[in-house]
């Protein structure tokens, strides 16, 4: 029954990759140059975020992640909870820098995608397993970074740019009043997309060789 009911769910958030899966992560990169255009509809989109909630793994099939998708007006209403937040924090001088970085790179986008990770099944998981209590944690994170990665990688396989920002945990509170976001939903990462104005740059690729460590017999 459980195989059948994925199968029908995955039918029915279906998402086709213009590239190969291979293709598509050598084509990902940051992209701080966005527009408010997009390649495609908003129920796209939303038609990734699912496909990869469904399809994404997670320990235990914990399926931990969460995520909020804001477009239009309720994207610029993240950015300017930021700006308004980060205001009050620093000097002056610093601020203008940082709002200058936050109106040209991730504002001017076309939606931003939030990140969080259940911290109530983290520990429901912790309490049921108390011999992997320490790992339930780290692998709540690293839940969190394979959702990042599979959204990041489709979107930019649409012909989006987008790239991974942290501003939390200082926005935390102001985003959980105003998206009224349940308290044990943790913030993770805001990942701020929209049509690329920039090119794609190469990046430094370090020596395989220190990286990989092969064994056969």
């Amino acid at each position: 029954m459980l195989s059948s009911r994925i199968t029908n769910e995955n039918k029915e958030r279906n998402y086709n990759m213009k590239r190969d899966f291979k293709e598509a992560l050598a084509h990902r990169r940051s992209h701080y140059g966005i527009s408010d255009k997009s390649s495609i509809s908003d129920s796209e989109i939303e038609n990734m975020i699912e496909f990869a909630l469904v399809n994404v793994p997670s320990a235990f099939n914990s399926q931990s992640t969460r995520i909020v998708l804001l477009i239009g007006k309720e994207h610029h209403k993240l950015w300017s909870i930021t700006k308004e937040t980060l205001k009050a924090m620093l000097p002056s001088k610093v601020f203008g820098k940082t709002e200058e970085k936050i109106d040209g790179s991730f504002a001017c986008g076309h939606g931003t995608v939030l990140f969080f990770e259940d911290q109530s099944v983290v520990k429901g998981l912790e309490e049921s397993f108390p011999i992997y209590k320490d790992n339930f944690q780290p692998w709540s994170w690293q839940t969190s970074a394979m959702h990042q990665l599979a959204v990041w990688t489709m979107l930019e396989d649409a012909g989006l740019g987008a790239s991974l920002q942290h501003y939390n945990p200082i926005i935390d509170k102001a985003v959980h009043e105003a998206w009224n976001i349940p308290e044990n939903w943790k913030l993770i990462a805001e990942m701020p997309f929209g049509a690329p104005t920039d090119k794609m740059e190469d990046k430094e690729i370090k020596p395989l060789k220190d990286r990989l460590k092969v064994y056969k017999s």
